[in-house]
């Protein structure tokens, strides 16, 4: 029986080609990771580190993270929190510190102070504490202003 050469062509190719072939890395490897405290959990302790954080749940304690920690409706945080952006749906009872953004759901509470580049607020969300945003270091200019709910 003769020997057909054209199989042996084609695994050489396959063998060059594949070992040339660098797949293009996951668009969630380049992202920040997530960590997220599910609705049904309720933790107590401090969160450090880059990366952003999602609560669903409740957490008491700390939150410092160089990324953004988001709040979602139902969900509670009773701590500091520093962090770049931070958007609360549900409620944040301590202060905010350093964030370059807030933003403050129409179903979020904030009882605290709160420091930020800026600050958007919805309609329907309360807050009680003073707040400071628009505060650029190398400017003087800026806005301060306390807020109180109505109980």
């Amino acid at each position: 029986m003769p020997h057909d050469p054209a199989p042996k062509k084609e695994e050489e190719i396959a063998a060059r080609t594949s070992a040339n072939y660098n797949p293009p890395p996951r668009a969630r490897e380049r992202e920040a990771k997530e960590t997220v405290i599910a609705a049904d959990l309720a933790i107590e302790g401090k969160i450090e580190g880059s990366g952003h954080v999602r609560v669903a749940g409740r957490f008491k304690g700390d939150v410092h993270v160089q990324g953004n920690l988001t709040i979602e409706p139902g969900a509670k945080v009773t701590g500091g929190v520093r962090a770049s952006t931070v958007i609360i749906g549900g409620e944040l009872e301590g202060n905010v510190d350093a964030a370059s953004r807030v933003e403050l759901l129409e179903t979020g509470v904030l009882n605290g102070d709160l420091k930020a580049g800026s600050l958007t607020v919805a309609a329907g969300s309360r807050m009680r504490g003073q707040a400071e945003f628009g505060w650029d270091e190398k400017t003087q200019s800026g806005l301060r202003m306390e807020l109180g709910a109505a109980s």
